[in-house]
């Protein structure tokens, strides 16, 4: 053999092994699920498919109902991966809330997102300005049996009012409290809410949460949940702190995703140098270091990554869902 044919054969065999060193998604094999228009879902799901394509990793971003129906449909396929707001997923791994009766078993954490707590806003000319001045009126909560809806039912029983709810898609429901054809709208995403600024910003509006006992009771229901604290001048118009109740947000994966899929997006969106400038604005939280926050068990492929990064600590993988709240 002469040297050129040499030198060709090892090129070419140094080219193979790198691509089998390199996961590989095939192009569109992978859907993830994020939540319809005015969802901070949505804009964060695509902002970490753009990203990923930019790495060679191509996954089929695709609308939703929100992190309900992502759950559900992670839990049947194992092609699908979707964002999942963790108090729902507590109920999905229990067979409780929207998922009584189904436990899904099938469920692991990839990423942290970051942390989402729940608001309302209205218009000021309504006079509403707290969770009890809500009773009997139209209330848009998002989709129909969507983690909102059901956090705000929630909160409404331990405030004993009976609104009426109304759902859709949160850019819809914002453009009808603005119409006045609702009265106030009830949504959950990384603050500042999108569907909330968006009132704020096109008329005088009130932001508004609930009291210290409703949180207290909220939380006694919800184990999941824990207490936040909105800083005054969050939103256009507010003067004062806004007390509510948030959890976090993880891009969850069925269990048998396969594990080097898995590894490769993982690994592609915690290495990016500035997320919220590679990925997405909200996306200042999706960064290793807060893994430890995930009440499901760890993706198999994704726990190679923290391994490697050093952030796996005391972290397992449990058999099942042997759900640990975080700290």
């Amino acid at each position: 053999m002469t040297r050129t044919r040499r030198h060709l054969l090892g090129g070419l065999l140094f080219a193979l092994a790198a691509l089998i060193a390199t996961p590989t998604i095939a192009e569109d094999t992978v859907t993830f699920m994020t939540a319809g228009d005015g969802n901070a879902f949505l804009p964060y799901g695509q902002g970490v498919a753009k990203y990923l394509a930019a790495k060679g990793l191509h996954i089929d971003v695709k609308k939703s109902g929100g992190s309900n129906d992502n759950l559900t449909a992670v839990d049947a396929s194992p092609m699908t991966i979707g964002t999942a707001f963790m108090a729902s997923a507590y109920d999905a791994i229990n067979g409780t809330g929207f998922a009584a009766g189904h436990k899904h078993e099938n469920l692991r954490a990839l990423f942290p997102m970051y942390e989402t707590s729940f608001q309302i806003t209205a218009l000021r000319t309504s006079g509403l300005k707290s969770l009890a001045d809500l009773d009997g009126k139209k209330v848009g909560v998002g989709p129909a049996r969507g983690p909102a809806e059901g956090f705000f039912r929630a909160a409404a029983d331990v405030a004993h009012i009976k609104p009426i709810i109304v759902n859709g898609d949160p850019a819809a429901l914002s453009q009808q409290v603005l119409n006045g054809e609702i009265d106030a709208l009830w949504q959950g995403a990384v603050v500042p809410i999108p569907s909330l600024v968006e009132v704020a910003n096109h008329a005088d509006a009130v932001v508004f949460g609930l009291s210290d006992a409703d949180v207290a009771a909220v939380l006694a229901k919800l184990p999941a949940l824990s207490a936040t604290t909105i800083p005054a001048g969050t939103y256009k118009g507010q003067t004062g702190e806004i007390k509510s109740f948030s959890a976090w947000n993880f891009v969850v994966a069925n269990k048998d995703l396969p594990a080097d899929v898995a590894y490769a997006i993982t690994k592609a969106v915690l290495s990016a140098d500035d997320p919220t400038s590679e990925i997405y604005p909200t996306a200042s939280a999706t960064r290793a270091s807060n893994i430890g926050k995930a009440i499901l068990p760890i993706h198999p492929g994704a726990m190679r990554f923290y391994r490697e990064a050093g952030v796996a600590g005391t972290l397992k993988i449990p058999s099942g869902p042997d759900v640990k709240l975080p700290n």
